[in-house]
């Protein structure tokens, strides 16, 4: 599974082009499914930009983007930069009025199995966000409700590209005991060599603004639909 990360935490300041409202989201998702994309990430954005977890700006977001790609599961962050308290995380999470299918929720943030409680008490699939060089893996599987989650968002913090994926192989290593699947990925200049990585072990991967801007050859990325048809062509390349 390919999914797309249309716009993280991100701002117009770093990405001129960055999906920001609704309508942009909406038209970033359709442009990016018929690229190839099978699922979608999103952050929703408040009125200056900043990711927010509010019920307005949630249903909004995944209204719009539901709209422009039906049928393609749509997921949105929960990220502690959104909002710092995890009670107030997970009483957010319980006031939503328009669910996303998933939301992925860090594992080295404190408060993660309240927020992920949250979620599925509310039928939303919880993607656990794993980061190297943390202790979110162990925190993970030592939750009770490992289990249940719907996958595994391992993700690489490292910069070197090298380094980054060395980090990653370890990080599949220790998340060997977990029974969801695992979607891996990288960041900016490692974004590439982990994705290359995620597909010749065959596991589920995503791209999008949110992770890198610029290409694999190195060119600034004029979309996500440009990132997306490129990560497809490596996964076709590496399954042929």
């Amino acid at each position: 599974m390919l999914q797309v990360c249309l716009n993280g935490a991100r701002s117009r300041a770093e990405c001129a082009h960055l999906p920001v409202t609704p309508r942009q989201l909406a038209s970033a998702a359709r442009d990016a499914v018929d690229a190839g994309a099978e699922d979608v990430h999103l952050h929703p954005k408040d009125r200056d930009g900043r990711d927010t977890l509010e019920p307005e700006a949630v249903a909004a977001a995944v209204e719009a983007v539901r709209a422009a790609v039906p049928g393609v599961p749509v997921g949105v962050t929960t990220g502690a930069w959104a909002a710092a308290d995890p009670r107030d995380r997970a009483q957010r999470v319980r006031a939503w009025t328009v669910l996303p299918d998933h939301a992925s929720v860090n594992w080295h943030e404190d408060g993660a199995p309240e927020v992920a409680e949250a979620l599925l008490g509310r039928g939303v699939g919880v993607e656990a966000g794993v980061y190297s060089g943390t202790p979110a893996a162990r925190r993970f599987l030592d939750w009770p409700g490992a289990g249940r989650v719907l996958r595994v968002l391992a993700e690489t913090a490292e910069a070197d590209p090298r380094e980054a994926v060395r980090a990653a192989a370890r990080l599949l290593d220790a998340l060997a005991p977990a029974a969801a699947p695992v979607l891996l990925h990288g960041e900016e200049a490692a974004a590439w060599p982990v994705l290359r990585l995620a597909a010749s072990r065959g596991l589920d991967t995503r791209i999008g603004l949110e992770d890198v801007l610029r290409l694999p050859d190195g060119s600034p990325a004029p979309d996500n639909a440009a990132l997306v048809g490129a990560a497809r062509a490596i996964v076709r390349g590496r399954s042929a």
